[in-house]
């Protein structure tokens, strides 16, 4: 079994899709301390003059060191009426605009207080769209019996060998977290995957790598993408 363990992003890019496919379990790291200007509780998707644009879950206050998962969203705030208002400008653009209209819909639909559990709600959805396996579990409900944490880089060393894992996937960022020994001493093959993403046409629209994975489907049939995700995926292995 091979693992990948990431905190819990709000519409991600789809290279963290790209991860999602090529695991077996996977660990929301809920228990990390939220991290101001990072991809918790935002995204970038196109602007509809140039350039790219933020979309934002905003957030309750809350101490610096407070974990994601006890990170609760603002929701006397209009922000998923602020959201869909930022993507109506795909409308005559984007040729799969219906069918992402109604995920972000599906997406949003729940009422929930807590950016964690909306993310890993989102990723769901995007999943089932996308045709990717998603089985997946909250890192703070696994009860796990860890051993010593020295480094930031022992606790997917450590998750992978409670979860008898064979191989831990982790994507170029962080990389030098890990101490490969450790994982040998463990007989865990520690795996740096690498993702080179789509490139697709937008129209009369600046293409832009790496924004959310909304701004993929907007352009782009899942079926395009899974098949893209899988190529990439044997391409990687060889």
């Amino acid at each position: 079994m091979n693992i990948g363990i990431m905190q819990p992003y709000f519409f991600p890019y789809l290279g963290y899709f790209d991860l999602i496919n090529s695991v077996d379990k996977w660990v929301v790291f809920d228990t990390a301390q939220y991290i101001y200007h990072g991809w918790i509780n935002r995204n970038r998707i196109l602007h509809s003059k140039e350039g790219w644009q933020y979309i934002i879950v905003p957030l309750k206050k809350h101490p610096q060191n407070t974990q994601i998962m006890n990170i609760e969203i603002a929701n006397d705030q209009k922000w998923k009426e602020r959201i869909f208002g930022q993507i109506q400008h795909y409308k005559k653009k984007s040729p799969y605009y219906d069918q992402t209209l109604n995920l972000i819909k599906s997406c949003l639909a729940i009422n929930e207080s807590s950016i964690s559990r909306l993310n890993t709600f989102i990723l769901q959805n995007c999943c089932k769209t996308l045709n990717i396996q998603f089985d997946y579990s909250f890192f703070s409900e696994m009860d796990l019996e860890l051993g010593q944490i020295e480094t930031p880089g022992d606790w997917a060393l450590r998750i992978s060998e409670a979860l008898g894992a064979s191989e831990y996937i982790n994507p170029p960022g962080g990389v030098e977290l890990f101490d490969p020994k450790k994982f040998e001493e463990l007989n865990i093959k520690l795996t740096i995957r690498k993702f080179e993403n789509i490139k697709y046409e937008c129209g009369n629209c600046e293409f832009i790598p790496d924004l959310s994975i909304i701004d993929v489907l907007m352009w782009n049939p899942a079926s395009r993408i899974k098949e893209y995700l899988d190529t990439w995926n044997k391409h990687d292995k060889n």
